[in-house]
């Protein structure tokens, strides 16, 4: 059942025995958890059914270190959250990047995969997956064609894995009518939460308070509650419930806000195929991607190159996943970016600084780039490829020092705005280099390809950020300031913010224990990306919901016990005025 915020006496009070805040990926996920469980459960959601200026601009904040864009085009605040705005890439994350290595520092999570492995299985239907499978020979055999065939890898250095491409389901259209016809579960929409209001000892939390943009306040009282809001979202939260605790919530021990993380990715090299090989879609993300050609069983996928855990530890360096990336007539113009960013806001994201009616100018100003690149990407003609390169992405080192903190400025709302410090280091650069470096060799070894190494990146001198400069907010967009960071060319981001209340036995390292509950706290969790202690080189979505999943089945046993018996002291819910 939904119900608009707006239209709630003031002062109302919502009372269930969970209560979760967010309705992205893993708020919709708990959603159908619980109604499934038969748990009496509310979901507050700051946006609607769809985009809105206002809602969008409570995301932004200010950047300091990398240049970075983390508000508008990759995050979205209405029902579905970032899932109304990913490209649908899946795979579990691997044993080791659940492990202790002890040349990452502060890397291991305190739990193991196989804690995950039945939660993966769960997530395959919900992101609408094919089977579980991640065996490479299963894939190839189903599909059986020239055009998607593994390459050679013989010298055990380099291996090859498969993902899979959900559509990509957007959970809020794709559950919203299970989630209009649920019975135990009421879906809050434009429901702003803006303070988490605790016990003298900020152990529990007895309500939280929640306002609209119209200036309605209500509250919402439970016995459990569940910060879902995303990965930089669940930090400002518990920053700004500082009414107690000054700090903030969780803060106790200052790890609310660092080892924050993204995911760098990198353009490099030349790479040059031999006959054979040309027409391989199965690693180029350009042919790959959501492509018929390259799907079986009811799926798309593809394929990447990763270095061997052992080759990892020989070097010293991080996970990190490369694949193909064909360039294509009009790459990198005016004109392709304005198709990127017509493509963008059509699924609600939004780019600062730019129109509909200009990007149309520029596409219209410039056919031939337009209709190269359009045509080149629609129907997959590889002989219209100009160039191939590595595209890389690399798990960035844990740093206490890359982190998220309050800035001065305050929203709409009264919460005061997110400053992201995004720091990469030197081990980050060496990774970079070392996957092109011992791929390319593998390439050639096995007359795959030739690949010309561009320079490497990791003897460069890379400054540290200056202290004090900001990527000022104008109008409420965040502007981005030039600075030189030392790379070859800025760092393309991902769009996964991550860390930052990260998983942890100890309460003086991580801000959550293994059940993802808040250190010294009884009745609140967290969920999603900022959970994560390390990230992996791989993508976020399917191991959030993993984590939800286990989340759920946890507070379901834990409210089934004879104390806690479910709805025993629930109070009539809150109905529109």
């Amino acid at each position: 059942m939904f119900v608009d915020t707006r239209t709630l006496d003031e002062g109302a009070l919502i009372e269930k025995t969970v209560c979760v805040v967010g309705a992205g990926v893993a708020g919709i996920t708990l959603a159908l958890e619980l109604e499934r469980a038969g748990i009496d459960a509310c979901i507050l959601e700051s946006g609607g059914f769809e985009p809105d200026e206002a809602t969008m601009d409570l995301n932004r904040g200010l950047s300091t270190g990398i240049p970075y864009q983390f508000a508008d085009g990759c995050r979205s605040r209405y029902l579905g959250g970032s899932s109304n705005c990913w490209g649908g890439w899946n795979r579990p994350f691997e044993e080791i990047d659940f492990r202790q290595r002890q040349w990452v520092p502060d890397s291991g999570w305190p739990i193991s995969r196989d804690d995950l492995l039945a939660y993966y299985e769960r997530a395959h239907p919900l992101l609408q997956l094919g089977p579980n499978q991640w065996d490479p020979d299963f894939w190839e055999r189903a599909i059986n064609k020239h055009t998607v065939r593994r390459v050679p890898l013989t010298s055990g250095q380099v291996q090859d894995i498969i993902f899979q491409f959900s559509p990509p389901t957007r959970l809020g259209a794709e559950y919203r009518s299970q989630l209009e016809r649920a019975r135990n579960v009421q879906v809050f929409l434009h429901a702003n939460v803006v303070d988490i209001e605790t016990d003298p000892a900020a152990t529990t939390v007895t309500r939280l308070k929640v306002r609209t943009l119209s200036g309605r306040t209500v509250w919402a009282k439970a016995k459990q509650f569940i910060l879902a809001a995303g990965g930089i979202e669940n930090i400002r939260l518990l920053l700004n419930a500082n009414s107690v605790q000054t700090a903030g919530l969780g803060n106790g021990h200052d790890q609310v806000g660092r080892f924050y993380l993204e995911h760098p990715r990198l353009l490099s090299g030349k790479v040059r195929f031999r006959k054979e090989w040309v027409d391989n879609m199965l690693y180029d993300c350009r042919f790959h991607a959501l492509n018929p050609s390259v799907s079986a069983h009811g799926v798309s996928f593809g394929g990447h190159f990763v270095l061997s855990p052992q080759v990892q530890e020989r070097e010293g360096i991080l996970n990190a996943q490369t694949w193909f990336h064909s360039l294509f007539p009009g790459e990198g113009t005016e004109a392709s970016k304005a198709l990127m960013r017509v493509k963008l806001r059509a699924t609600g994201a939004h780019q600062p600084g730019f129109t509909w009616a200009g990007d149309i100018a520029r596409l219209l100003g410039h056919p031939i780039d337009t209709f190269g690149f359009a045509l080149t990407r629609l129907f997959h003609i590889s002989s219209w490829v100009t160039g191939v390169k590595f595209q890389t992405i690399v798990e960035p080192a844990p740093d206490p020092d890359s982190r998220v903190t309050l800035a001065d400025e305050r929203d709409a709302l009264g919460l005061r705005r997110v400053l992201v410090d995004w720091r990469l280091g030197a081990q980050v650069r060496r990774t970079f280099d070392r996957n092109w470096a011992i791929l390319a060799e593998e390439l050639k070894m096995n007359r795959v390809a030739d690949v010309e190494l561009d320079p490497t990146i990791e003897d460069k001198e890379w400054p540290e950020p200056e202290r004090g400069l900001r990527h000022h907010m104008r109008s409420g967009h965040v502007m981005v300031a030039q600075q030189d960071s030392g790379w070859p060319r800025h760092p393309e981001w991902s769009w996964h913010h991550m860390g930052g209340t990260r998983m942890h036995e100890s309460p003086r390292d991580g801000v959550v224990d293994r059940d993802l509950k808040v250190h010294g706290m009884s009745n609140l969790h967290l969920t999603g990306s900022s959970v994560f202690p390390t990230a992996a080189a791989n993508f976020p979505t399917m191991t959030i919901t993993a984590l939800t999943c286990r989340l759920a089945d946890r507070l379901a046993k834990q409210l089934s016990e004879p104390e806690l018996e479910v709805g025993s002291s629930a109070q009539p819910m809150a109905m529109p005025a």
